[in-house]
């Protein structure tokens, strides 16, 4: 997955050595597209080299990555606050270091959050800002912040602060954000792999670009480094039985810890039977791992797939759609112990396919809706429903 996570990280026992706090710098290998010229969508495959830093993950575990500003984000940040980038301040662990460095590595520029408008509308005065933090003006005050990034806020209420070190009030602290591993290290030993759509949209007249998919895409090529550390998800692991069967629903980057679970029953660690469900919009241009998944599919490491591509008829078909299509089948692998696994979008796909999964059941155990609730909530408490979503 890739996700721009920034909720509550943990290590591994593995990893202490390399945590948020002191990231492994891994050198870049590979940054290669995986989608067409004419997709919507910028998908990179990234291949991490773990050298010999001593990092131990698992299928299903994300790897934490520390992002950092642009350097032109930052100089107009600077420019703009009359700033120099040399004044001395303390980061968040009382530690010195410099306003440029602090505004590359430690304070969230790229996104404006509603702390810090409500704190400038304080500073400033600006009767705009001040008309948004009243009460009542949640709305117009999500709506102002979606698309702006802190650079916008000074452009509309210029000020000038009187220490640098402010900032650290005024300023939320930039995340990791964390991205679904999409390789085995039983395949892999000395490698990571990952799968991440690069953020870029426009509005208010600029470019904007997700601020650490950005950094991995389009800043970091073969020979670069990211500073990297790991997330351990135990609540997203393989059957301990290795011949469960497995169901996985992946729509687009959704699919990165399904190919590390396919490369690790390649590996030869279990026999899991597997059925994937993925989808993205153009068949020609977004069928992430075409090749690995019509080849996984043809020499049996892969049971069935099934594939979705919203845009390549004049209706959408989703992969909640296909779930619908193949429910007899779907409570046949239910029926016998398998595993039901999602990972993607928390908002629309999550919830439209636990619909459909629930319809499966009810109409093809012959035990109507309650039942399904009922089986689903049995499924949840024996950890065989499992979501990685955001």
């Amino acid at each position: 997955m890739q996700t721009e996570a920034t909720e509550t990280l943990e290590t591994t026992a593995a990893t202490t050595t390399w945590n948020r706090n002191h990231p492994y710098p891994a050198t870049v290998t590979e940054n290669r597209l995986l989608t067409g010229p004419a997709s919507e969508k910028e998908t990179r495959h990234i291949e991490i080299d773990l050298a010999d830093s001593g990092i131990q993950y698992l299928p299903g575990d994300s790897a934490g990555i520390l992002p950092q500003n642009t350097c032109q984000a930052v100089e107009e940040v600077l420019r703009r606050l009359q700033f120099t980038g040399d004044e001395p301040v303390t980061d968040f662990y009382g530690k010195p270091t410099s306003l440029r460095e602090a505004l590359t590595s430690w304070l969230m520029i790229g996104k404006l959050s509603s702390s810090t408008l409500r704190q400038w509308a304080t500073i400033t005065a600006h009767p705009d800002l001040t008309a948004l933090v009243q009460p009542g003006n949640k709305d117009k005050l999500d709506a102002y912040l979606w698309g702006r990034e802190f650079l916008d806020l000074l452009d509309h209420a210029p000020a000038k602060l009187d220490t640098a070190q402010l900032l650290f009030k005024l300023l939320p602290r930039l995340a990791p954000r964390l991205y679904s591993i999409s390789s085995s290290q039983a395949l892999h030993p000395d490698a990571i792999h990952l799968s991440v759509r690069v953020v870029k949209y426009e509005s208010f007249g600029r470019s904007r670009w997700g601020v650490c998919s950005g950094q991995i895409g389009e800043r970091t090529p073969p020979g670069g480094t990211l500073p990297i550390f790991i997330h351990s998800n135990q609540l997203f692991r393989l059957p301990p039985d290795p011949a469960v069967p497995v169901i996985m629903i992946g729509p687009g980057t959704g699919i990165a810890p399904f190919r590390a679970f396919l490369e690790h029953k390649q590996a030869g660690v279990g026999q899991w039977p597997m059925w994937l469900f993925f989808g993205d919009q153009r068949a020609s241009q977004d069928f992430l791992y075409e090749d690995e998944l019509i080849r996984a599919t043809k020499n049996g490491l892969l049971q069935r797939l099934d594939t979705a591509f919203s845009r390549d008829q004049a209706f959408k078909i989703y992969v909640q759609d296909r779930i619908r299509e193949n429910s007899a089948e779907l409570w046949r692998w239910l029926d016998q112990g398998a595993y039901f696994y999602v990972c993607g979008d928390s908002k629309r796909m999550a919830p439209d396919v636990e619909a459909a999964l629930l319809q499966a059941v009810a109409e093809h155990s012959g035990k109507g809706p309650e039942y399904a609730q009922e089986f689903l909530a049995g499924m949840k408490k024996q950890k065989r429903y499992l979501r990685d979503v955001y």
